[in-house]
């Protein structure tokens, strides 16, 4: 671990640099797709590759690299990712055509799988649990909030002042920053109890976590009630389920069961499934709605955002500093409750919508929804979790969120083109016919995150949270 108290300040910054870029990269891509479609030549239907390939391995990859920081080291798996991460980051921006880009783009996903969960179990060893950790889970979950719209504001400028290129070329420099720094702020750490590797429970959750988010990326394109989509949904039930089998009979489990005997973890997850789903979806439609609607520009798209960017930062460090003076079951409570009053705001958007009446006051509260929910959640999602579980804990959140937001994406997606098209069959204006189903979506995405409101009421329990000592494994550390 960090030996000192200065150096692991100076640690947690270059962890939280690392996770922005690699945050950053879920969004940025969303605004430049139309300039990557015309210089690569993509269709329309493989065009959605670009962000369904990082998807795939992020969401698939997040649970085993989670573990395998535990396991193999934390800060060795925190720099295979980076290396993975950055030479993919650069032949994405040097993609001659559509294969290339999309590889690289598995690639992306597959470092930022192997990054974050490393570099959130780093954290939560390095900081004591209570006001330290809290601070710096505080600043994690700033990060997030920030980097969720950071994203769509910078792809839109650097597309317009630049080209697409370059929302992949500014991960370069971070990367190898990141690598020159990281042997000198960053100790080693890892399970020291583990004596075996299970390899049929990473084969299996693996397998099952990919195919899952394969399933839902693809069920618009197949259809919700077709038989592939139907197929795949069953394919990766079956997977999931006997990874869960094996898990309860291996000796020593990928994933022991008894990290479930939290209940604020369970909630934390639920939480972040429901976080990741009213989220993702929402920015995408927000974004469709400026610039198919409103006729804004990459830029001026990515500028609207500014108003949730700048809030957002501002929320999460009061959040930070109430979590420690009234709890992390309110300030959720408070989080999704501003989140779902957000997204109702948003289903009153109109054809002919100004951004300070149509847009601004929605902006405002979820800037309040994105920091007062990404703080509180990841401080529970690793309250109460020993030392040797912290990279399962992080791969556990990261993964409910990622598969939160690609199953929001496609679910609001299908909504909202549902209703456009019953609408544009019926003779309705193109403009109206699109902004009605922006309005199903939102409606849709506020039900969801109002469900998020009863998780962090019903489930969240406040007496994990208030656990003064948690029990020390045998545990391996050096600086």
């Amino acid at each position: 671990m960090i030996a000192s108290a200065r150096r692991k300040w100076y640690g947690l910054a270059l962890l939280l640099l690392v996770q922005f870029m690699v945050v950053l990269d879920i969004a940025i891509v969303n605004v430049a797709l139309p300039s990557i479609q015309n210089d690569l030549g993509f269709s329309p239907e493989n065009l959605q590759w670009v962000i369904s390939a990082y998807a795939l391995f992020f969401g698939g990859f997040l649970l085993l690299g989670g573990r395998a920081a535990d396991l193999l080291g934390r800060r060795r798996m925190f720099v295979v990712g980076i290396v993975l991460f950055t030479t993919a980051s650069l032949v994405s921006g040097l993609a001659w055509n559509q294969g290339p880009l999309i590889g690289a783009r598995a690639f992306q996903g597959l470092g930022a799988a192997i990054i974050t969960p490393a570099a959130l179990s780093i954290l939560s060893t390095t900081f004591a649990e209570g006001k330290e950790r809290n601070a710096a889970l505080g600043a994690w979950g700033a990060i997030g909030a920030f980097g969720a719209v950071a994203g769509v504001l910078l792809g839109g400028v650097l597309t317009d002042l630049l080209s697409w290129q370059w929302i992949f070329f500014v991960n370069v420099p971070v990367g190898i920053a990141a690598l020159v720094l990281t042997p000198f702020l960053i100790g080693e750490s890892r399970d020291a109890t583990a004596q075996s590797y299970d390899v049929p429970g990473a084969v299996l959750v693996t397998g099952g976590l990919v195919t899952l988010v394969y399933a839902i990326t693809q069920a618009n394109h197949f259809g919700w009630g077709s038989i592939q989509t139907i197929g795949l949904f069953a394919g990766a039930a079956a997977l999931l389920g006997g990874f869960l089998v094996w898990e309860s009979r291996a000796k020593d489990p990928l994933m022991p069961f008894s990290i479930f005997r939290l209940r604020t973890l369970v909630g934390a997850n639920i939480a972040g499934l429901i976080l990741g789903t009213s989220l993702f979806g929402m920015f995408l439609m927000l974004t469709l709605y400026m610039q198919d609607v409103l006729h804004y520009s990459a830029m001026r798209t990515g500028v609207a955002y500014l108003a949730v960017a700048g809030t957002a930062i501002l929320w999460s460090a009061v959040a930070a500093q109430l979590v420690n003076r009234i709890g992390v079951k309110r300030v959720l409570i408070v989080g999704m409750t501003a989140l779902t009053g957000g997204l109702v705001y948003f289903t009153q958007v109109s054809v002919t919508g100004g951004y300070f009446t149509d847009l601004l006051p929605g902006f405002l509260l979820i800037g309040v929804g994105l920091g007062f929910s990404f703080v509180p959640i990841s401080i529970a999602a690793l309250a109460g979790v020993e030392p040797a579980e912290a990279g399962l804990a992080s791969g556990l959140i990261n993964t409910s969120q990622q598969i939160g937001g690609a199953l929001g994406i496609a679910a609001l997606s299908s909504i909202a083109t549902s209703t456009t098209s019953s609408d544009l069959t019926a003779g309705t204006a193109p403009t109206i016919a699109l902004t009605n189903g922006f309005h199903d979506a939102f409606l849709a995405g506020s039900i969801v995150a109002f469900v998020g409101i009863l998780v962090a009421v019903f489930v969240v329990s406040r007496r994990d949270l208030e656990e003064e000592e948690v029990p020390e494994p045998a545990f391996e550390a050096a600086a």
